[in-house]
């Protein structure tokens, strides 16, 4: 006779999800495609390159450590979190930028901003802005002359081989030709000139043509739409939250609509400050990520503010036209504040883990 079987329990039961970090790390991928691919028309051949060499730098800098630490490099890599990073960073770079601006911003990002702090899940900032920004501050120049949208396949826009020789550097004459300005630094240059931004931008594209992407700037700040489109869909499939991209916005949104209104000859509009500059690009896939940003809704609320914030204050007032890497670092460093303050409650407690006084 056989004697029946008994099961005790060894830990609290876990929800489970078919979430894994690969399938996240591929829907925001997947998610940034159509902007991406839109920057490659937009910007042609040179975007195409920068932007795989950048990636490839990343994957590089992981596998170096992995292998140093002993880890199984393809299964790390696996995940998608050095790919999403390197492609981040190439939507920041300007689209034309020379091939060692995507390597060394490619390697920083993995090795330095990333696996020093221990790898994923460690790190205290945005991998791909801390390169950014210190690519920005060691080499100003390359990461501030912007080509002007040179649409792939029309007569002025370099075919597969001039695209490589201009990443690579051995075509510079066409690209001192295409140079251009973003809005941010054409307006602050108008303004250092004593010419105020109601008669310097008189002659400019509206606000609005962002969203079809004919304007200056890096790979991934041009199609306004089409990034939105993509947060929209990572919302709708659960990966983010609403708090952070909507607290960052309107924390933009504010005080442009309000000292637009007191002085539109000195500062910019609400469309100009949103549809322009890296706004979109940061409020849904680069402030929202996981690791770097706090884990309450109240918290996310507080963080995506001080971005949207910090972001109007840099660009209006800062040393640098664009604010959204330097904003977005800032708040990762007082994540561990906010958390420490805004705790998620439990259940049967308040927020400061006091329990709850039932009536019999």
């Amino acid at each position: 006779m056989s004697s029946p079987l008994h099961a005790s329990p060894v830990a609290a039961p876990h929800a489970a999800t078919a979430s894994t970090v690969a399938r996240v790390m591929l829907s925001v991928a997947a998610a940034l495609l159509p902007a991406t691919v839109y920057g490659f028309w937009l910007y042609g051949w040179p975007a195409v390159h920068l932007w795989w060499i950048t990636i490839g730098a990343a994957l590089l800098g992981e596998a170096i450590c992995l292998r140093l630490m002993q880890r199984p490099v393809l299964r790390v890599l696996g995940d998608g979190s050095a790919l999403l990073t390197g492609w981040l960073l190439a939507l920041s770079l300007p689209p034309w930028g020379p091939w060692w601006v995507g390597v060394v911003g490619g390697l920083f990002a993995t090795i330095i901003a990333k696996q020093v702090f221990g790898g994923l899940g460690q790190n205290l900032f945005n991998p791909a802005m801390v390169a950014r920004v210190v690519l920005l501050i060691s080499f100003p120049v390359p990461m501030t002359i912007w080509t002007a949208p040179s649409p792939m396949l029309s007569a002025n826009s370099p075919g597969l081989v001039d695209g490589l020789r201009i990443t690579f550097g051995t075509l510079p004459t066409m690209l001192d030709a295409m140079s251009s300005a973003t809005i941010f630094g054409y307006a602050r240059t108008e303004l250092s000139r004593g010419v105020d931004l109601l008669q310097a931008l008189a002659a400019e594209p509206a606000p609005a043509i962002s969203l079809l992407g004919e304007r200056a700037g890096s790979l991934g700040e041009t199609a306004s739409l089409l990034i939105a489109a993509g947060g929209l869909l990572l919302l709708g499939l659960r990966i983010i939250t609403w708090h952070i991209p909507l607290a960052m916005l309107a924390a933009i949104a504010l005080p442009a609509w309000l000292m637009h209104g007191l002085d539109p000859a000195r500062y910019l509009d609400v469309g100009t400050h949103l549809l322009s500059g890296g706004a979109m690009l940061g409020a849904f896939f680069i402030a929202t990520d996981y690791v770097t940003s706090p884990n309450t809704a109240l918290g996310q609320l507080v963080f995506g503010a001080g971005v949207g914030f910090l972001t109007y204050v840099i660009r209006t007032w800062g040393g640098y036209p664009e604010g959204v890497a330097f904003a977005v670092l800032l708040m990762n460093a007082l994540t561990p504040v906010i958390d420490r303050f805004i705790r998620p409650r439990i259940y049967g407690r308040d927020r400061r883990g006091t329990p709850l006084e039932i009536d019999a």
